[in-house]
Order: structure tokens, then sequence, then C-alpha cells
């Protein structure tokens, strides 16, 4: 809507009603009190208005906007380039926004707004948000001690000489999470011995004989693996589960509804692809 016709439709409900909006000044608007009760049902109108936009844009189809995501921090090795590349081939006129960070990053982006949807690893904080599991990797512990011969147990990790990925979440991280709790309940703690931002470089570390880690199925087989190092299983199984995430009752753009469609269709053929060596 132009300046003009809003100035005018302005006018218009105030001669109707008998009350100024706004007091003109010299440089600026203000709101009377009239105007303030009547801004809350000015932006529910307007919020209205956007949302509909969006529900015709989702029905002539996907020729411009936005699909804003949020991947886990190792999303590669879930084919998610495979994901993007996808996308955009069949809609090469849409902008993407995908960012790339820890999962407990990913949940509070998403829950303040800045990405309309995402995929986690759970558990992150789910305040706020609608969540549908779509996969579960199973984690396994990385080494070359060849005194280590079986199944993981929380005292072995607790004594182990541990080098941790995602630095920067640290203890925020869905899996050390995990691991941590499983830790409190027997009255440990796991203390890492180097930290460190990307899994690539911890699995080096391993190699190079500086200490153990712990990652998913989908990494330890990847090519990012280096030669030489043993996958061991925990004694209880430990499992990272791939979510979907967006914000209740928003509805998502267009853009961003498709890119989460493809996502879970992706997904659904990585785990048919790995049937042997994840579950779900």
């Amino acid at each position: 809507m132009s300046q003009p016709t809003v100035s005018e439709t302005i006018r218009r409900i105030e001669e109707q009603y008998g009350t100024p909006l706004f007091v003109r000044g010299p440089r600026k608007l203000t709101l009377t009190a009239p105007g303030e009760e009547l801004m809350p049902l000015a932006e529910q109108t307007l919020a209205s208005a956007h949302a509909a936009d969006r529900a015709l844009t989702a029905v002539t189809g996907l020729q411009s906007g936005v699909a804003s995501f949020g991947l886990l921090r190792n999303a590669k090795h879930y084919a998610m380039a495979d994901l993007l590349t996808s996308f955009h081939a069949r809609h090469p006129n849409v902008r993407l926004r995908v960012v790339g960070v820890n999962s407990a990053d990913v949940a509070d982006l998403v829950r303040d707004g800045a990405l309309e949807a995402g995929l986690v690893v759970l558990p992150v904080d789910t305040r706020e948000l609608s969540v549908t599991p779509l996969l579960r990797d199973e984690v396994v512990y990385a080494t070359t001690f060849p005194s280590r011969t079986g199944p993981m147990t929380i005292e072995d990790m607790a004594a182990a000489k541990l080098i941790l990925y995602d630095a920067h979440a640290g203890w925020r991280d869905p899996t050390r999470r995990q691991l941590a709790e499983r830790a409190l309940l027997k009255g440990l703690t796991l203390t890492p011995l180097i930290e460190v931002e990307q899994v690539d470089t911890a699995l080096e570390l391993v190699a190079a004989g500086a200490g153990e880690t712990f990652v998913s199925r989908a990494v330890a087989t990847s090519p990012v693996a280096p030669v030489g190092l043993r996958y061991l299983p925990f004694e209880e199984p430990l499992y990272d589960t791939v979510a979907l995430i967006k914000k209740e009752s928003t509805m998502l753009s267009p853009a961003t509804k498709e890119l989460a469609r493809l996502a879970r269709d992706t997904l659904a053929n990585t785990r048919t692809a790995g049937s042997g060596r994840r579950t779900t």
C-alpha cells in the first residue's frame, strides 16, 4: 500500500470516529491513546495479510522467496549437500540461507525466529518448538588403543584421554549432553584432554594416538574417517536422533516448507542406503 493510500485511510478512520490517531508534529507523528489501542489490532491485521500472501505464493509456485534453514554440524555426513543441490536445481530463483552450527545453536536460532526450521540432533531445548524425529544413528567410540577390546562403559570413558569436538558448544552439544547425564548418574565426570571444533580434527588426533573420541556411524563410515581407527559400541547403546524442528504454531514460508520436505526425503533415502549400520 502506498504512503498516500495509508494516509488517506488513517484520515477516514479519524473522521468516522471523530478522534485523532496521531498527534502530528513538524517532524514526527505520536500515537494518541486511541491510536495506541488500535496498534495491536493493526499489527494483527498486517500479520494476517502476510500469512495470506505466503499461502498464495505456495499455490502459484516457488518462483521467488527465501528458504532459511539450520543444519546440524555434521550434516554433510547425511547427504545434506545433495539436498541443497537438488533444491536449487528445482527452484533456481529461490534464495537459500542455510546455517550449519551445533544442534543446540540451531534450536536457539529457530526459537528466536532467526531461522524458520532446521535439522538437529536430539536432545536440545525444545521449548516453543515442534519436533519431528526422522532418523536414529548409533554413536560409537573411536580408538587406536589395543587394550580396548569390548563395549565401552561410562566408567571407561571417565578414565580415558578424551578428545572432544564442538568446543564452542561444549556440554550443550546433544551427544556430549547424553554422555554427561550418564556419567552424572554414576557419580562421575567426563573431562576432555583436548577440545577442538571439527570432528575431522578430533579423528586425526585419535589416529595419531593422542586420545579417544566418539562419533556417529555416519561419520565413522565416511571418507573423513582416518584409516586404522577401530569403532566400539557402548555397553549401553547410544544414539543420535536427527529431527526436524520449527517454531510451534508458525506457518513455514513455501520455500522453507519445500526445503524441509526434501530434507525428510533425503534422510529417508540415507537411512535406507545405510540400513546395515543405522536403526530407526
